[in-house]
């Protein structure tokens, strides 16, 4: 496996950030202030549940990225493997130059990529409920893993990417690199809900990110480039 997958899948998961305090901020206000009060005076107890949400979260993105990883290994065995690995390459070079030109505000091509997974997600509303009001680490773990299957357009691009590391145990560690990522951002939030909203919402913060996030779309492509003329 090429490692450099998975620090591009940690920095592009640091780097969208800003996407995912305004995609699952709403998320992670309930959860938080859905808790006991005594829990939310309790900046420890918070972030173990913070914490618990999140590792639920990842879970789903890494069992995700399995079955994406072993779709783009079972795609491989039908061709030649190296060019189509090239091909899911450039494809999700291109979803995170598409998805960095919307952190941008530039361009919002993907908010309609984002709405093919909205009926899975109304789906999964009834186990949502089954685990509220959240009162136990697991029940906050189970939460978080059902969490992990809201639409983000973040995510696509990086299960994308996920399809192209070669196989099932490749595909779950670049998803694993890419919630840890996003974990600061996300974990953080929970604890200091308004101050991250706060900047999340500046306009230079959004395009330093969409920029960076652009950057690394453009190095996958270089990098698919650089594979075919070798």
């Amino acid at each position: 496996m090429d490692y450099s997958i998975l620090l591009t899948s940690l920095v592009v998961g640091v780097l969208g950030g800003v996407h995912c305090l305004g995609m699952c901020g709403g998320v992670v206000g309930a959860l938080t202030f859905g808790l006991d009060i005594k829990l939310q005076r309790s900046r420890f107890k918070m972030m173990l549940f913070q914490l618990a949400y999140n590792v639920g979260r990842i879970t789903s993105y890494m069992i995700i990225g399995a079955v994406f990883g072993y779709l783009g290994m079972a795609l491989g065995s039908l061709a030649t493997f190296l060019p189509a690995q090239q091909i899911l390459q450039v494809v999700a070079g291109l979803f995170m130059i598409a998805l960095g030109l919307y952190l941008a505000g530039w361009w919002y091509g993907v908010v309609a990529i984002e709405k093919v997974g909205q009926t899975l997600w109304t789906r999964l509303k009834p186990l949502r409920s089954k685990v509220t009001p959240i009162k136990e680490l697991r029940q906050a773990w189970w939460y978080g893993l059902v969490w992990g299957w809201l639409p983000c357009g973040l995510v696509y691009s990086m299960l994308i990417m996920a399809m192209s590391a070669g196989g099932a145990m490749e595909g779950a560690l670049v998803m694993l690199a890419f919630g840890l990522g996003t974990l600061p951002n996300l974990l953080l939030m929970g604890v200091f809900a308004f101050y991250f909203t706060k900047l999340a919402r500046k306009n230079w913060v959004r395009k330093v990110s969409g920029l960076g996030v652009i950057g690394m779309g453009a190095w996958q492509l270089y990098l698919a480039a650089v594979v075919q003329v070798a």
